[in-house]
């Protein structure tokens, strides 16, 4: 879907227009704009992350921004290490120099309701396998720039917003998997603030909302628990004051041990992780950890419970004894 916003958006640019990116996203959020850029002349910025605690840093996001930024281009939550950033503010950043503000929140979807009106934001994707629906991309934009731009697209096609941004023929079969997904969250209970079966909206955002209060104590468990490992690093927030501030997505590295050694070993008990770098190309070589295979993810959800996090720490816990065993 970027790939697909960022060429229309090219038309707009000319050489020496700038673009601000971080080295805290996704990859999907950062080549399609180096691409452009190649492509069309304009500069490229980088934002960096503060090592301590994997967060973006603020003060080099403000001194990257300036009145050559057209675009700013930032994930919502990191899918590497955590961290949600504070979208509102970036917004409101580009927005004081007359740049777009273009939001991926892949990663933060399944894990909190999401407010474009309140954030102000001119565009946000996402993409419905992370929220347990088919993979398929979603676009948010605001109606008169989506009018404005062009899309690129087969000609028969719809020329009117949202249809103009669809290659061709709808996907049908998406569409329904992405609904049932959506409905799927509206009917999460709520049982602190039961919300009315007629208010879709609010039935969402109360399902969301309850999603993200039970995942705080699922990350508050799995932090807790990991950092009593000896020799072992979790890489982003772990302070228990600051879980607004992440997601439950926890990742770590052990020494003596790979990442790709701790995946199966953890696979082979039925506890199934991710190791590499998770397509975050530019965290793991911000943090000096590409070459070595990256971290261990663990990505808890809400249908996840305590009980799976004690079995995953219990797990650990035994290989670091066999290890100081051999």
């Amino acid at each position: 879907m970027t790939f697909s916003v960022s060429r229309a958006l090219g038309r707009e640019l000319k050489p020496g227009d700038e673009i601000v990116i971080t080295r805290l996203d996704h990859d999907a959020n950062i080549s399609p704009w180096l691409l452009l850029a190649h492509d069309t002349g304009a500069v490229v910025r980088w934002v960096d992350i503060r090592k301590e605690d994997c967060t973006l840093d603020m003060a080099d996001l403000e001194a990257q921004i300036n009145s050559k930024t057209k675009i700013v281009a930032t994930g919502y939550a990191s899918n590497a290490v955590g961290t949600i950033n504070d979208v509102k503010t970036i917004v409101e950043m580009a927005h004081a120099v007359g740049a777009l503000a273009y939001l991926d929140a892949v990663q933060y979807a399944p894990h909190g309701p999401i407010d474009v009106q309140a954030l102000g934001c001119d565009l946000l994707v996402c993409s419905a396998y992370k929220f347990f629906g088919p993979h398929v991309g979603i676009l948010y934009g605001k109606l008169d720039l989506l009018d404005r731009l062009s899309a690129y697209k087969v000609r028969p096609a719809d020329d009117r917003p949202p249809y103009k941004f669809e290659t061709g023929t709808l996907n049908h079969e998406g569409i329904a998997g992405t609904r049932a997904a959506v409905e799927y969250l509206a009917q999460i209970p709520n049982l602190q603030s039961p919300v009315s079966k007629g208010n879709q909206r609010r039935r969402i955002m109360a399902g969301m909302t309850a999603i993200k209060e039970y995942e705080k104590t699922l990350s508050a468990r799995l932090i807790s628990g990991l950092q009593q490992i000896k020799g072992l690093k979790i890489w982003g927030i772990t302070n228990p004051a600051q879980l607004d501030r992440r997601v439950p997505t926890v990742s770590f590295t052990l020494e003596g041990h790979s990442p790709r050694e701790i995946a199966e070993y953890l696979g082979q008990r039925g506890i199934f992780v991710w190791d590499g770098n998770y397509y975050a190309l530019a965290v793991m070589e911000c943090l000096g950890l590409e070459p070595t295979g990256g971290m261990v993810r663990v990505g808890p959800v809400h249908y996840n419970t305590e009980e799976e996090i004690e079995r995953l720490l219990n797990a650990l816990e035994m290989m670091v004894v066999k290890g100081n065993s051999r």
